[in-house]
């Protein structure tokens, strides 16, 4: 967004060591600190932040060996933290590695994305994440967590909620796309853009191409020229909300059910029966949830394609009203200020409180 003030002292890690290292050396220190990959997805208050910023800059992509996959058409991959994702994705794209191609043009470092659980245009991280290397704060130790162990949800994760460390690295595990096709699509904006139905296939360029020209169309693509793409890119969540408050929403609120699992159905054999078995009860349905559009309720709630406040050089974006811009001399706090008004006016109109999607450090939101 370039807002925010300077960091106390920096950090850089240009390997895995090295990453390991400073950060043994600063959890031991009880210096305040922050791990920094690309910062697209961080805004820090004026005054700076009060401590020592560690940069990961490790890369590097391998095929990993997997026994587990030698009968299939899937190929694993380890990559660094400090990995360029869009960089990531393009060579996914170029081997013919499908699984990923849905989340281009999507900015920041490879290490981020569990912590984010990252996701566009119908696909998430999660859909293709096998697990990832991890130094836990705690113990000091490296361990392998697996995709399971990370409770991955809607742009979040098990270190969202708590679990301190680091992520030195990530193995994904992708399809070798048969005549060099997608994975299936799955959002309609998309597949509007490629003219094509919900579940075709197009190839795997055709797809990252439409991809980058739907996200630079909403400012999502960093353009220095262009201040609607000065943003932490999407800056709230979009609502998860109960069947009946979805209901309760105007007629015309875009609202998405989010399919989950149904649990599996009880089974007991008629010599349990005969035996005097007692019969399991069936587990509860999970309740129905919907996600609403934040873009939508911001938009109807009177924020609208470029509203500011007087004088402010921070305003909403003049191509998508997700995105709280950067009009080339803004402060944090202007962006915060803005930010706040918009989560009051949502709350007001709809009862709905929006959460900020970046990560914030010294400002109140």
């Amino acid at each position: 967004m370039r807002v925010g003030g300077p960091a106390e002292r920096t950090l850089i890690a240009h390997n895995k060591d090295e990453l390991v290292q400073y950060a043994l050396e600063l959890w031991g220190s009880g210096e305040p600190w922050l791990l920094l990959g690309g910062g697209s997805n961080t805004i820090v208050c004026d005054e700076g932040f009060p401590g020592a910023v560690l940069l990961v800059r490790s890369q590097g992509v391998d095929r990993v060996v997997d026994d587990s996959l030698a009968e299939s058409d899937r190929v694993r991959l380890r990559v660094q933290a400090g990995q360029d994702w869009d960089a990531l994705v393009s060579f996914c794209v170029e081997q013919g590695w499908s699984g990923i191609e849905a989340l281009s043009g999507i900015p920041g470092l490879a290490g981020a994305a569990p912590v984010q659980n990252i996701g566009a245009y119908g696909a998430e991280l999660s859909d293709v994440l096998h697990s990832i290397e991890f130094l836990d704060e705690q113990s000091g130790e490296v361990q392998r967590l697996s995709a399971a162990e990370l409770g991955l949800g809607y742009r979040d994760s098990a270190m969202k909620r708590g679990l301190g460390g680091v992520v030195l690295s990530i193995d994904l595990v992708l399809q070798v796309a048969q005549l060099g096709l997608s994975a299936p699509i799955r959002y309609g904006q998309l597949a509007g853009a490629l003219g094509v139905e919900i579940g075709d296939r197009v190839t795997l360029r055709e797809l990252r191409d439409a991809v980058l020209g739907l996200r630079s169309s909403k400012g999502m693509v960093l353009n220095s020229k262009d201040h609607d793409s000065w943003s932490a890119g999407s800056f709230f969540t979009n609502p998860i909300v109960s069947e009946a408050f979805a209901r309760a929403m105007p007629g015309e609120a875009p609202r998405f059910e989010i399919v989950t699992e149904s649990p599996a159905p009880v089974a007991i054999s008629l010599e349990d029966l005969q035996r005097g078995a007692e019969i399991p009860l069936p587990s509860p349905q999970p309740e129905r949830q919907f996600k609403l559009s934040a873009a939508w309720l911001i938009e109807h709630a009177g924020i609208t394609k470029g509203y500011r406040l007087p004088g402010s050089g921070a305003a909403i974006s003049s191509k998508h009203t997700l995105a709280i811009t950067n009009r080339g001399a803004a402060s944090a706090d202007e962006v915060a200020q803005l930010a706040r008004l918009v989560v009051q006016r949502v709350q007001q109109e709809f009862g709905v409180l929006l959460v900020p999607e970046p990560n914030i450090y010294g400002l109140e939101i």
